[in-house]
């Protein structure tokens, strides 16, 4: 797969359908914001399609087109793609493992009166300024600003709400893919500060803005995320279908590459080939 600029993308309503929910959202995310990536078998007439962003790829097109080793470049990422694309990835990295989604739309309005807010606390929409304090946020809880390329992307989108004490962020609710008709939501807080409802709030300003945009909010997590659930419920989210990702792991080319490069003594395979040393690459990743 090779990268292609959005002015050589083919007209994409074939491939990824506008006004779509959910991480359909994100081919329309990329197209408007720029943060992302398009790939494609080749330049002209491609027979397969991916964009990634964040961690997500979506994947598109004819599987027989491809090699197993052209989708290395989507390792560590969470992978979705028709059913037609298993065997492919499956040939393609060391795990694959299937995860299932629910996929929730906005319907019900929040309750009229949110919870009160912990003394010290102020929720409000994030600014420009608020780079510094997002990327202060928890390592497990950065993956919150990936869409916008991090965190100054982020806090400049206008797309993001945050509870705040003392300049610190305790918990976040942003615009995690920007599509024409629906906005795919996300939200983190950081573990001290959990069941205090700062999630519910922030959620509660992101989807008002949402509506306010003209837009319907969209929600994803796993089925197993029972917390995750339970504030999407709680917030006016409603199930509207069940779908399955994939996790992929390392890529099995860059495995085969790197056992390659040792040679039967233990040696690199290219001193004992070659007389020449080798330099070996490193492996390369929304609850």
């Amino acid at each position: 797969m090779i990268e292609i600029a959005p002015r050589r993308l083919p007209a994409l309503s074939r491939w990824f359908p506008t006004g779509s929910p959910g991480t359909g959202a994100l081919a329309e995310h990329v197209l408007t914001t720029g943060r992302g990536v398009w790939w494609a078998d080749r330049p002209a007439r491609p027979r397969v399609l991916a964009v990634t962003c964040g961690d997500h790829t979506l994947l598109r097109g004819d599987p027989g087109a491809l090699a197993p080793d052209a989708l290395s470049r989507f390792a560590g990422q969470y992978v979705q793609a028709p059913a037609r694309f298993r065997p492919l990835l499956g040939s393609a990295f060391e795990r694959v493992t299937p995860w299932e989604r629910m996929l929730y739309v906005h319907q019900a309005q929040a309750p009229e009166s949110l919870p009160r807010t912990p003394r010290g606390v102020t929720v409000r929409r994030l600014t420009p300024e608020d780079g510094p304090a997002l990327a202060c946020l928890p390592p497990e809880n950065a993956w919150i600003c990936a869409s916008w390329g991090g965190p100054v992307g982020l806090s400049a989108s206008g797309h993001g709400w945050a509870a705040f004490t003392k300049g610190r962020i305790l918990s976040v609710a942003c615009t995690y893919f920007l599509g024409s008709a629906y906005e795919d939501v996300a939200v983190v807080t950081v573990p001290d500060r959990r069941r205090e409802r700062l999630a519910l709030a922030c959620v509660a300003h992101l989807t008002a803005d949402v509506r306010a945009r003209g837009h319907t909010a969209s929600w994803c997590c796993s089925r197993d995320n029972r917390p995750s659930r339970l504030l999407a419920w709680t917030a006016g989210f409603r199930l509207t279908r069940e779908y399955v990702h994939h996790s992929t792991g390392r890529a099995l080319a860059d495995e085969a590459r790197a056992a390659d490069c040792v040679g039967g003594n233990g040696e690199p395979a290219s001193r004992v080939r070659r007389g020449v040393a080798a330099v070996g690459d490193g492996p390369g990743p929304r609850g």
